[in-house]
């Protein structure tokens, strides 16, 4: 496979050996720039004008964005510089190691998805500023695997990027239009600690957020028979009691409790409208309780995302693909894309199976057919663009 000859698998294995995880978690958590620094680098080779932005008062984090030609639409390849923090010991292979064996590189962010922005460069390198009539746009972001920052930063400054996006997440080279979104959310419950003895000394939180569990179960019924989207392996809308903490003692009544949960929105429903009936129904169940029920989000969350069908990115992986745009139960950057004014797909190398777990990998098999996709992808929006 002459692919594979040196330098894109060694570009590989350069990023996968540059350590970049980010974590909500300080001690996991690092910086992305030396994975910037290092895609600037080829970048700037290959003819591209880089910038490199600092995330607002996070100097160790970055996004960037290269620019090969010049105009106001053209295409983005889009790809996250992070990874998620692993289980050391765990892994039969080094996970900084880019190891090649049984027709796989494995490493962390191998599949999710550092592998997607060395192709990206790869198939961007076989073409010169010249060729293009419209700009193609290499952009790859910070801290997508911690709270989405990168891509926040860019939704915020409202700059457009270009008309098309394509962002390289592991999809087994299958185009998604549609993901879920994401809510994340601690509810409290605070009572007054008393003797076990004697209920009538003190105010059980754990008791109250019984009542509370039985109320969300209740509501996870009703959006789900009220939600439902068959294109999704999982057609409805998903809570999840996934965290709860409460008391200290036994033989002392529970004074404070705390439960986290997860919800996972289809398209059409968005997290305003969802933390506003979250809040209301939980406050109108402990309004006569005695007591104080309180909110506060995990992370910001991700809003659920859609891309049309009948959008012109859609229409052409699909065509390219031979694969109809799906529909996936995990969140991207995907909806700040879109808010940016682009139409954006999700479609990558590699499987969602593998990411996020020991030994995750790239299938090698899967990289010629990757350059060759994203090479047609840059002729039809950058080269002879419609």
């Amino acid at each position: 496979m002459p692919t594979l000859s040196f330098p894109l698998l060694d570009q590989i294995r350069q990023l996968i050996a540059t350590p970049s995880v980010s974590s909500v978690s300080p001690p996991f958590d690092q910086s992305n720039r030396p994975v910037v620094d290092l895609l600037a680098g080829w970048l700037e080779d290959a003819g591209f004008a880089v910038r490199i932005e600092p995330l607002p008062e996070r100097p160790d984090k970055a996004n960037l964005i290269a620019t090969l030609g010049s105009g106001p639409g053209g295409l983005v390849l889009a790809g996250h510089t992070d990874t998620v923090p692993y289980d050391a010991g765990r892994w039969r292979y080094d996970p900084f190691g880019g190891v090649v064996a049984d027709g796989r590189i494995y490493g962390l962010g191998a599949a999710d998805m550092k592998s997607f922005l060395a192709l990206a460069i790869a198939a961007a390198m076989e073409f010169r500023a010249a060729d293009l009539r419209q700009p193609l746009v290499i952009l790859a972001t910070a801290d997508e695997e911690s709270g989405m920052d990168g891509a926040r930063a860019l939704a915020a400054a409202g700059q457009p990027l270009g008309r098309y996006a394509l962002i390289g997440e592991p999809t087994g080279l299958k185009p998604v239009r549609m993901h879920k979104g994401i809510l994340m959310e601690a509810i409290r419950i605070e009572g007054r600690s008393g003797h076990s003895s004697n209920p009538a000394l003190g105010a059980s939180a754990l008791e109250g957020m019984h009542q509370v569990m039985g109320e969300l179960l209740q509501w996870r019924m009703e959006l789900q028979a009220r939600y439902r989207n068959p294109l999704f392996e999982v057609e409805v809308p998903t809570l999840n009691l996934g965290r709860i903490h409460g008391g200290d003692n036994p033989n002392r009544i529970c004074a404070d409790c705390e439960l986290h949960i997860d919800i996972r929105p289809l398209p059409g429903m968005t997290l305003a409208d969802l933390r506003g009936e979250l809040h209301g129904r939980l406050g109108r169940l402990m309004a006569d309780s005695g007591l104080y029920l309180s909110f506060s989000p995990l992370f910001e969350g991700v809003e659920a995302m859609e891309t049309l069908a009948t959008a012109t990115i859609v229409r052409a992986t699909e065509e390219l693909t031979g694969a109809p745009a799906g529909a996936v139960g995990f969140g991207t950057e995907g909806p700040y894309l879109n808010a940016l004014g682009m139409e954006t797909v999700i479609l990558g190398p590699g499987g969602v199976d593998c990411a996020h777990q020991p030994d995750e990998f790239l299938p090698l098999a899967m990289i010629e057919p990757t350059l060759d996709l994203l090479r047609k992808l840059i002729g039809r929006f950058c080269v002879e663009p419609s």
